[in-house]
């Protein structure tokens, strides 16, 4: 979701949502055996979970172009580093049930404009970086400076391999990276399947990017259509991994109470690489070069410098228990109170602050703690109220109405306070540069440079404001490109804004860096210049007409009507989002037509606003998303034909390519906050194109081209093997879409849904061919592959937003709110929760169902035992996993728990790593941070931590 902050805010606000992922290794015995994980052995984490999903994507990106370490030289190399990524998170959830993989396929209109505006902004800093980074590289060469491209030799006497230049763009559906990520995902798939037992129990489902749909919303579509079946387990542990915040809304939109969310640990200011040599300690503006006293056998470029991403468990349970203690209710009410119906509220409450398909409102940041501004005029109002703001997805837009004018109230209130405080912080930030531009001029002084390490002469990175450095993008005025683009589309405008296009550095806005000199300008002068990058100014009177003059290029006779329309559109946007959420795609081919969003104080008379959309819209296909979101400089994965109509002057789609385009700061201090201005596309029009140039695919691009079905796969050993493998029984009559059969729930774990014989399927005992050089072939294939298709439900059917009947509820994590706070008082920092006992027995039961087969668990009998002996399924791993537990402080330490439960040293806690495997020998673990503990080894060579004791 396009909320920046939104995670650190949460954890911070509810701090006890987040746990350590204790984590498995391989590891080699003193005679150099290597010894995998055995991944169907019990978690180490003291939980089982059920299923796990993966939204690929969050993998594909940190794995083909990562910030922190040197990239992939090749598309195999990154298909590797692919597979490992999976590894290691299956290593950690190990689930017991399903393993679904969902790709990114063709995203709805409303999600199309920000991925245009992505992909265009990344193009074009990636030509401007480039620009800048041949220009250093040509004032290295003439310094005598060596550059790792230059034609030298490893220390071994080998030529460097020369790396494949990525373009991340191709990460969109329809591109042949796409479709070839798929094929090694497929073999990826059958590899594990066959060789590793924690896989063969288990089903897995591969949705790629010929799928529809937006990886996380095809998985909590795939969770709602499951959980709408009379046999669904309502006990279902469910894992997702992501790192973007809006899986945290969809998975407290499932309303399953064993929700978690795996995801890397965040740890801010890591070390980055050197674009040009690869090297940490510099930015690509300092660099120098490789040093040449440590090139060739010492090369300073093969450091490993990448430490190794740390994996948390956010768990909804408990966040949905900080919720109830935020949104209940200490008066009357005229309604029953329902917490189910609360979340919901403030799920949709949070998009007010941002999300993906619609810019954020003005006054609401989530920095400003806007959240709890909402929260506090949510429980003033609701008494007031006959009902909820939303039901299943839906919201009541008259009361939404009152939510959001009690905002436009103190809007004055808001924009002044943040501009002082804007002022404070760029006095603060100026005084903590004072120093270190001292000792970056000490540091780049020829007489010192000689003496000092590399790594020392150079100073910290941070991002710098824009108006501290130069760039090659145009900022200009943002009324008159608006009034350009309103131009282009055909839309009703108003005469462009008189006043010319400034540049910034001629209004004072930009400051340019002077590293020689270092002159220090004066400070009012510098937020005089600080503010005039803002034509706006909020913080003072006239801001509106200011606001729609200069974003929408409105007069200020004609800005109520025109307030009033975009602020419909707005909150008809409010409405498609919150039933994406709830319900699935509202309408494939709605989007919110403005770059802007209107003020809280313009929505009037919403009370008859329609939530109605049109159901029976269809998708893009995949090329033709790539033509509506691909600058011209990404045409390369296009076919051949469709690429000249992005850079041919008579296209009659030219105007949908422009080659350089506005960003306006709106206000804010770095360039990628900033808004991009480029003309929305006409659908219409790029439809009637394209059909002229449809008669020009080859076989291959038209299957790139074609919408595709998930694909599950099953091992020989599972129960409805049999079942599936009948479907390719007779070869004459194969089993296609129109005719699919129902999935056995009873042999499946209670995964309802269709299925029909796959394309791509390999029978079992044939060989399957490795798309990868590095990978073998599988030889006796004893996996077998199927389409499969959801439950379907009519458009008018509502997924209810509740509880299932026979859950068991969580057993209460947090501090009771009537406990005594004298008493002592020790909080659950993990999973497990029951005595010693209770822990090595419930998971070991868990267990042996999970492999005697899932279908038990759908049972009356499993459901009552769950009920009577599972205590909320919170688990403790089993003795032979104990020297993995977190040990935990005597009761004295937790004497100052708050009623959220939360401790003063929560956030260090936090930090404690976890001891797992290590080679005998082993001394301290590396993994800890907690220094105050005391290290006790074992007799076998491993050890763990205890607090200050033995």
């Amino acid at each position: 979701m396009g909320v920046p902050a939104f995670f650190r805010w949460l954890t911070r606000k509810y701090p006890s949502i987040i746990n350590n992922c204790i984590e498995d290794k391989p590891s080699t015995d003193n005679q150099g055996v290597y010894h995998p994980m055995d991944t169907s052995g019990p978690n180490p984490n003291g939980i089982e979970f059920d299923n796990l999903y993966l939204d690929m994507n969050g993998i594909i990106h940190p794995c083909t172009h990562p910030e922190d370490r040197a990239p992939p030289k090749n598309e195999d190399e990154m298909m590797l580093i692919i597979f490992e990524c999976i590894d290691r998170i299956f290593s950690i959830v190990r689930p017991r049930k399903l393993l679904y993989m969902a790709i990114d396929g063709v995203a709805p209109r409303a999600k199309m404009n920000q991925q245009r505006s992505r992909r265009f902004r990344a193009s074009k800093e990636t030509v401007d970086k480039n620009e800048r980074m041949e220009k250093i590289k040509a004032e290295i060469r003439a310094k005598g400076g060596l550059l790792p491209e230059d034609n030298v030799t490893k220390g071994n006497g080998e030529e460097k391999q020369e790396e494949e230049r990525f373009d991340s763009n191709c990460i969109t559906p329809g591109t042949p990276f796409m479709f070839r990520l798929a094929d090694c995902l497929r073999y990826y798939i059958h590899l594990r399947m066959n060789n590793d037992p924690g896989w063969k129990n288990i089903k897995v489902i591969l949705s790629d990017a010929n799928v529809p749909g937006e990886g996380e919303h095809k998985i909590m579509d795939y969770i709602r259509r499951q959980r709408a079946q009379p046999d669904h387990n309502p006990n279902t542990h469910h894992v997702l991994c992501g790192a973007d915040a809006d899986l945290i809304m969809l998975g407290l939109a499932t309303h399953e109470p064993y929700f978690t969310i795996i995801r890397e640990e965040f740890k801010p200011n890591k070390p980055r690489p050197c674009d040009i040599c690869g090297q940490i300690g510099h930015e690509m503006k300092d660099c120098k070069g490789l040093p040449k006293e440590k090139f060739g056998k010492n090369d300073e470029l093969n450091l490993n410098f990448h430490s190794e991403t740390q994996f948390i468990f956010l768990r909804l349970s408990i966040l949905r228990e900080y919720l109830y203690r935020d949104l209940r209710m200490n008066c009357q009410l005229s309604f029953t109170w329902d917490i189910e119906r609360a979340i919901d509220d403030w799920v949709f409450m949070c998009f007010f602050v941002g999300n993906d398909f619609l810019p954020h409102l003005p006054s609401l940041e989530i920095r400003e703690n806007a959240i709890d501004r909402l929260i506090r005029l949510y429980k003033e109002n609701i008494p007031k109220f006959n009902d909820y703001l939303t039901e299943n997805g839906i919201p009541n837009m008259e009361r939404v109405q009152i939510i959001l004018n009690g905002i436009g109230k103190v809007e004055d209130e808001i924009f002044h306070n943040r501009h002082e405080q804007d002022k404070q912080q760029r006095r603060r930030e100026k005084e903590r540069s004072q120093p270190q531009n001292k000792r970056h001029r000490a540091m780049t002084d020829p007489s010192t440079t000689i003496e000092m390490p590399v790594w020392m002469q150079c100073r910290v990175l941070e991002p710098q404001p824009i108006t501290q450095r130069p760039t090659t993008n145009s900022i200009t005025n943002p009324a008159q490109a608006n009034a350009q683009l309103r131009q282009m589309q055909g839309m009703n405008s108003n005469t462009a804004s008189e006043s010319q296009t400034t540049s910034t550095s001629q209004r004072g806005a930009k400051r340019k860096y002077d590293e020689a000199e270092g002159q220090e300008a004066n400070e009012q002068q510098d937020e005089e210049d600080e503010d005039a990058n803002d034509s706006v100014r909020l913080w003072e009177d006239g801001w509106r007409d200011r606001y729609y003059k200069n974003k929408f290029n409105v007069n200020k006779n004609e800005s109520d009507t025109f307030r009033a329309e975009v602020a419909r559109h707005y909150a008809r946007g409010l409405c498609w989002v919150l039933q994406y959420y709830y319900q699935g795609v509202p309408a494939w081919d709605w989007y919110f037509p403005y770059h802007y969003a209107p003020f809280a104080s313009d929505f009037i008379n919403l009370k008859d606003l329609s939530t109605k959309f049109d159901k029976q819209t269809k998708p893009f296909k995949p090329l033709e998303q790539l033509m509506a979101v691909f600058p011209s400089q990404s045409r390369q994965f296009l076919p051949e034909k469709w690429q000249i109509l992005m850079y041919d002057k008579q296209s009659p789609i030219i105007d949908f390519y422009p080659t350089n385009f506005s960003v306006d700061l709106n206000g804010k201090r770095y360039e990628w906050q900033g808004v991009a201005l480029l003309p929305f596309v006409d659908e219409k029009r790029l439809h009637r194109t394209l059909e002229t140039v449809y008669m020009t695919l080859t076989p291959n691009e038209n299957k790139r081209n074609t919408r595709g079905y998930d694909s599950m796969y099953i091992h020989r050993q599972s129960e409805c093997f049999d079942y599936f493998n009948e479907l390719y029984a007779d070869k004459e009559q194969i089993v296609k879409r129109k005719n699919a059969i129902d999935i056995p729930t009873q042999q499946s774990n209670g995964i309802s849904g269709k299925i029909w014989c796959d394309e791509y399927v390999v029978r079992t005992d044939e060989i399957m061919p490795s798309p990868l050089k590095q990978c073998e072939n599988i030889k006796q294939n004893q996996v077998i592959s199927v389409k499969y298709r959801d439950p379907q439900y009519s458009d008018d059917y509502l997924f209810k937003s509740q509880l299932l009947k026979n859950v068991t509820i969580p057993t209460p994590t947090l501090k009771p709110l009537n406990y005594d706070n004298n008493r002592p008082y020790r909080p659950n920092l993990g999973f497990a929760q029951q005595p010693q006992f209770q822990r090595d027995f419930q998971p070991a039961q868990r267990f042996i169902n999970h492999s005697l087969g899932g279908h038990q668990q759908n049972s009356y009998q499993y459901n009552q035992r769950q009920q009577q002996g599972n205590m909320g399924n919170q688990y403790q791993q089993s003795s032979s996993y104990r020297h993995h537990h977190r040990s935990q402080s005597d009761n004295s330490s937790f004497g100052q728990y708050n009623e959220h439960g939360g401790h003063q040293q929560q956030q260090r806690q936090q930090q404690q790593s976890y001891w797992t495997d290590a080679p005998a020998g082993s001394s301290r673990p590396r993994f800890s941070h907690n220094n105050n503990n005391s290290y006790r080894p074992n007799n076998n060579g491993r050890g763990s931590w205890q607090n200050q004791r033995y």
